[in-house]
């Protein structure tokens, strides 16, 4: 089995959730291994989040903690690196560039997964970040995949909400208000939403007529695959 070099800690809860999908389901390919798994938790100072999620402000700080935990995990003897935080695949290339072992991109593994199962009309929910990137866009875009994000005002509760997951400030009524901006695709005759920031995974939304994908089960999926290679 591969070794997995985690870059974590973005934010803590997504990282446990990734780490445990991934053991169990390795335990279905080998159940006599436990999977190989080093994690690296980025020390990410509290306003530098806060700027950069509720903000967006200072985002290119992260830039140095994430080359600095590639570093890591490649020395520590990861042969390949993931990342459970879709925001900062803005900086996929600048990881990539920081070390010689392969850095599989959560945007490559949704974008292949959506062409596989001819998802071409999705709606994407997003950090600020992700969106005003628009990584996920110009890859749907180059795949023929028609894309739709939310509104400016439920961009902006989506924010407070996702800062709010990853501080660990959040209540139940944010499961309905995430359900309630899904819902807003379902009027449009959107038929798939891709949960795009790891955090939402958390809430666990249903919708009774939209198919909801969650991208860190998506890149934990893939992991295991490279694992038991």
């Amino acid at each position: 089995m591969r070794t997995v070099g985690i870059i974590g800690g973005l934010g803590p809860e997504t990282t446990a959730e990734f780490y445990l999908s991934i053991v169990a389901q390795c335990q279905r390919f080998a159940r006599e291994h436990r999977p190989n798994m080093l994690i690296n938790n980025i020390p990410m100072p509290y306003q530098t989040e806060e700027d950069a999620l509720l903000r967006g402000m200072n985002v290119d700080q992260y830039i140095p903690y994430l080359t600095q935990s590639a570093q890591i995990l490649e020395k520590a003897g990861a042969d390949f690196l993931v990342m459970p935080c879709n925001t900062l695949h803005r900086y996929a290339q600048e990881i990539r560039q920081s070390v010689s072992i392969p850095f599989i991109s959560v945007v490559d593994v949704v974008t292949d997964f959506a062409r596989k199962y001819n998802l071409n009309n999705v709606g994407l929910i997003a950090t600020n970040i992700t969106l005003e990137s628009g990584f996920y866009q110009n890859a749907f875009q180059n795949q023929g995949i028609s894309c739709h994000i939310p509104s400016g005002l439920q961009q902006a509760k989506l924010a407070k909400m996702i800062f709010g997951l990853v501080t660990g400030q959040y209540s139940h009524r944010h499961r309905q208000e995430l359900i309630d901006i899904i819902q807003e695709f379902d009027t449009q005759e959107i038929p798939t939403v891709l949960l795009a920031c790891t955090d939402l995974q958390a809430l666990i939304p249903h919708h009774p007529r939209i198919k909801i994908f969650d991208t860190m089960q998506l890149l934990a999926d893939q992991t295991v695959l490279e694992i038991c290679k």
